[in-house]
């Protein structure tokens, strides 16, 4: 792909140079161009108004496609510049776009190799559209202009004429950061993009952007290490943990003696089984759980430690000598 260099410059300044420049591959749009926009970093080429009909734009980076035969031109612009509006027509309104556009005399009739923020006008209109672009040219901002605007009567309301058209390029390979426009579909499969939060992968087969979900690591599990507490013993423990996130289910035979909770349902609290290390809730998230046994059922605590205690148990219900208790949990870790 042919890559030369352009300087941005000011208004009357030129400077001449076709040489291939050392430009990193872009991210592609076909087989000989790339896609072309601004470079993110900052806020590029941000508008500012800076009169009646003057805009100014800010520094920025870009990269500018011209014809397959021309290639890309990268541009810098170190400093902001100013571009003026003329007035409006008498009778409609009518779109502007600010561009960034690049000006190559082995290819066209300029007679110059310069780049420079230009103003491409558009055509009054009771239902005006923006222009189309020139060859070699980046659309940055569409700009309405009223009938009869012009500094003599107050000129562009900025705040409400601006419509930000920049839309954003990167490396090969590289995301594509989201800009103006999504209408646009990948040039490869794998390609990535972010659309504002989701990151979406291009699927060559289908034509489509995919929503990007990460593949899904192998679940850690066990079903050893549970001890249980003196009257009880462990019939069960199974324990599944993905990344940020853990459950559990632990039952409990009781060995000892039958309890007999009281009519208000408080028994004393009972020690029923401690948690393997590493298979506890963080500092600060102990849980309470459900527990039952099929005949009746209560509440139950576990603290970091990975104690699991029985604290309350339906009036007057049992916990009968070799009934099972079963709880589960879920956390984040």
């Amino acid at each position: 792909m042919t890559v030369r260099t352009a300087w941005l410059l000011s208004e009357g300044q030129t400077r001449e140079d076709t040489r291939l420049a050392p430009v990193a591959p872009m991210a592609p749009e076909t087989a000989t161009r790339i896609r072309d926009g601004v470079l993110a970093g900052g806020n590029p080429f941000a508008a500012t108004g800076a009169g009646a009909m003057d805009l100014q734009i800010g520094a920025g980076r870009a990269m500018v496609q011209g014809t397959d035969a021309q290639g890309a031109y990268p541009i810098a612009l170190d400093a902001p510049v100013t571009v003026q509006f003329a007035g409006g027509d008498a009778q409609f309104g009518r779109i502007d776009a600010v561009a960034l556009r690049v000006y190559d005399q082995l290819f066209d009739t300029s007679g110059q190799n310069l780049a420079r923020v230009e103003i491409i006008p558009g055509t009054p209109s009771a239902t005006p559209t923006a222009p189309n672009m020139p060859s070699a040219a980046l659309r940055l901002w569409d700009v309405t202009v009223p009938a009869g605007a012009s500094a003599g009567v107050g000129g562009i309301n900025w705040a409400a004429a601006l419509a930000d058209r920049r839309r954003y390029t990167a490396a090969a390979g590289g995301i594509i950061p989201r800009g103006w426009g999504l209408a646009f579909d990948g040039a490869y499969d794998g390609q990535y993009r972010d659309n504002g939060g989701v990151l979406e992968r291009w699927s060559g087969p289908l034509g489509v952007w995919q929503t990007y979900r990460a593949p899904s690591e192998t679940p850690l599990v066990t079903t050893t290490g549970a001890t249980a507490s003196t009257g009880y013993s462990v019939t069960s423990f199974h324990a599944r943990r993905v990344p940020g996130v853990q459950s559990f289910t632990v039952a409990v035979q009781r060995t000892g003696t039958t309890i007999t909770s009281p009519a208000g349902g408080n028994i004393a609290d009972q020690p029923l089984v401690t948690l393997p290390p590493g298979w506890r809730p963080p500092s600060g998230h102990d849980l309470e759980l459900a527990a039952s046994d099929g005949f009746g059922d209560g509440t139950a605590y576990l603290n970091t430690a990975g104690l699991i205690t029985l604290r309350a148990w339906v009036p007057a219900g049992t916990i009968q000598t070799g009934r099972t208790i079963r709880m589960s949990g879920c956390f984040v870790t």
